[in-house]
């Protein structure tokens, strides 16, 4: 008998589709982030595009069902074989595709090409072209790993060691077609309240993110324990340091503890709406 998720069940939630399973993660996450005292166990089954694989996941659905707690299933499959055939399984199931297509076909009067790809974006390429090429500049300007071509980022995050630049930078490269550069302020460049030589330029597209410092030497602790890094005294005088910069220049702020990704980042573009260069 399936019980109530607490401390020692997590929920098991499943993310199926016959192509990159991106979508089924992003509204599945949407909705799931309204639980936030839930713990969640998530799987991503991506490219099933054989009936035979769609059988085996149903396998692994079904044994799921078997456990302490009631699966969630999230589905964006849009092959109707593969759709149907992953409908077999026991467990319940949010299918997108399948609660949506149906109402658009009978608004639009026309019946749609159920494609895999075209569910996830490749149907517009010139817009899947730009997420690619967002994608591609935001990891090369991870972390500060190049300043080559800097000019050309849309947006710059700056903040501390394990703010958060990452995932946010990421979200709006793959979610907005957005250039990310993220810039890590290391110690030498909180001696001064300058912004680094490689940003100082380019304050208008420039961010500071910040965090808690509990939050900080925690996150911190988990990469490096016990090192003079993740004490809270460091956090704190690097997070009092950079706050000290965004004010001297003006920079917005958003509070990585308090926010998640997706809120960041619609707090980014609402920064931003009107500066995105134009691609060709």
């Amino acid at each position: 008998m399936a019980v109530t998720p607490g401390e020692e069940h997590a929920v098991p939630v499943f993310f199926l589709s016959d192509s990159t399973g991106i979508s089924a993660e992003i509204m599945g996450n949407a909705l799931l982030i309204q639980f936030p005292d839930v713990r969640f166990e998530r799987r991503l089954y991506p490219f099933i595009t054989t009936i035979e694989e769609a059988q085996r996941v149903v396998r692994i659905l079904d044994e799921a069902m078997a456990g302490p707690v009631t699966p969630l299933v999230f589905v964006t499959a849009a092959e109707d074989a593969i759709r149907l055939e992953l409908a077999r399984t026991t467990a319940p199931r949010i299918d997108f595709f399948d609660m949506h297509m149906q109402r658009v076909e009978e608004i639009l009067h026309a019946r749609g090409m159920r494609q895999a790809a075209r569910l996830h974006g490749v149907g517009d390429m010139k817009r899947y072209n730009t997420r690619m090429a967002a994608v591609e500049f935001t990891i090369e300007h991870d972390d500060g790993q190049s300043v080559r071509s800097l000019e050309k980022a849309d947006v710059i995050l700056l903040a501390p060691s394990r703010c958060g630049k990452t995932p946010t930078s990421m979200y709006l490269a793959l979610q907005h077609g957005l250039f990310v550069a993220n810039y890590p302020l290391v110690p030498e460049d909180l001696e001064s309240a300058e912004l680094p030589r490689p940003v100082r330029e380019l304050a208008d597209r420039c961010v500071g993110i910040t965090t808690t410092v509990e939050r900080l030497s925690r996150v911190r602790n988990e990469r490096r324990p016990g090192s003079e890094y993740a004490t809270p005294d460091q956090c704190r005088w690097e997070l009092r340091r950079a706050a000290q910069m965004y004010a001297a220049h003006r920079l917005p702020v958003i509070d990585s503890s308090a926010k998640s990704v997706e809120e960041m980042a619609t707090m980014i573009m609402q920064t931003f709406k009107d500066t995105k260069k134009e691609r060709p």
